[in-house]
Order: structure tokens, then sequence, then C-alpha cells
């Protein structure tokens, strides 16, 4: 079984206020990816930082927190991973920044997944960590490396079996590849809500 982690902790200097609650439509940009993200698996664990405030989300959302701040990615896929039930085996990890996430996307990488820990994108020949299926199994790992302050998540990637999957393998299923695009600034938020069909919301400050 298949679940999801939704990584919300980063620190959105570059955009200037928080991007999990960022309005996008009716709903805040993390309240979307989740709703969008829960069409394809279950449940749904959300990894904040410690103290992060959260919008309101579906019942059934697990929450957990970084054990240790500024450790990046890594440190949140080992929480999210460990927040997983014992029933589920993987997760497709995403951050909260990909509003125009596609659910047939999430699908394709499960099913691409198959017989490997990770199965993680690749966009010209760099590895995308926030767009890939985890296995529990590569939770000791990801311990191992955090314990040795290899806080790179491509180190996780030589330590166990990683499917490494180019986008030409995910066009069919997301052709505009909108699932990889993650907002990092006020201008790529405006042209994501107006692509979405949304009127612009200038970001405020913290």
């Amino acid at each position: 079984m298949t679940g999801g982690i939704v990584l919300c902790g980063g620190l959105s200097s570059r955009m200037g206020a928080p991007k999990a609650l960022l309005p996008f439509g009716p709903e805040t940009m993390l309240q979307r990816v989740v709703r969008v993200l829960g069409t394809v698996v279950s449940p749904i664990v959300v990894v904040a930082a410690e103290g992060q405030g959260l919008p309101d989300l579906p019942a059934g959302t697990i929450f957990t927190r970084d054990e240790r701040e500024a450790r990046g990615p890594l440190e949140g896929i080992r929480a999210g991973l460990k927040a997983l039930p014992p029933h589920v085996d993987s997760a497709y990890i995403t951050s909260c920044d990909v509003p125009l996430l596609v659910p047939g996307f999430v699908q394709r990488m499960i099913d691409l997944a198959e017989g490997y820990d990770i199965a993680v994108t690749e966009i010209d020949g760099f590895a995308h960590p926030l767009s890939a299926i985890y296995r529990r199994s590569a939770l000791p790992h990801a311990e191992a490396l955090l314990a040795e302050d290899q806080l790179r998540v491509s180190h996780l990637f030589t330590r166990v079996r990683t499917r490494r999957v180019p986008t030409s393998e995910m066009i069919v299923v997301d052709p505009e590849l909108q699932t990889l695009r993650n907002l990092n600034t006020k201008e790529d938020y405006a042209a994501a809500l107006a692509k979405a069909g949304f009127a612009a919301s200038a970001p405020t400050g913290d």
C-alpha cells in the first residue's frame, strides 16, 4: 500500500511568506497539494518544522515534525517515513509548493517503483528527490546518513535500489510536467495561479 508524504517545513526565504499557507484559489497551497495527492494515495503524512502553523487539513491526515531543525529534505523524509502506519509500505513524497500536481503522475511513479526501494524523477539528468516513491526499506539508510551528517538526499540513492525515471517516461501522463513545477519566487507563484485560472495574490511577509 502506498501513502503520501508532504514536506512543508522549508524556510520559504525567496517567496517571502510561508508557502504552505499561501492562498491558491479557495484553498491554501498545502491544502490543495494534500487534496490532490489524496485522490491517489492514502494516508497522507504532513511533515512540518517545529512550531510551524498549518491550515486545516482533512480528517485522517497524519502530522509529524522534523526531529532536528535545519537538516533539509532528508530530515523530512526520515520523519515522514517513520510516521507511516505499519501497513503502508511506501509513499510518494512531495513538497507543499507544487499546486499543479497531476494525479496521473503520482500513479505512474507508483507503477514504476515496483521492485525498487526508491523511484525518483530526473530532470535533465538531475534527480528530483521530492518527486519520488520511497519504500520503508530506505528509512534505516536515511537515518544512517543523518547520523553521519551527510544531508544530501542523493547519497541515499546510492545506498538502496533506486530507479531513476527520466521525464521522457512521464510526459504521457503529464505532458507539461506541471507536477515538477515547484514555486520558489513570487513570479513562480503568480504564474502558477494564472495557469490554474486564479487571480494573482501577492505574498505578504511573515
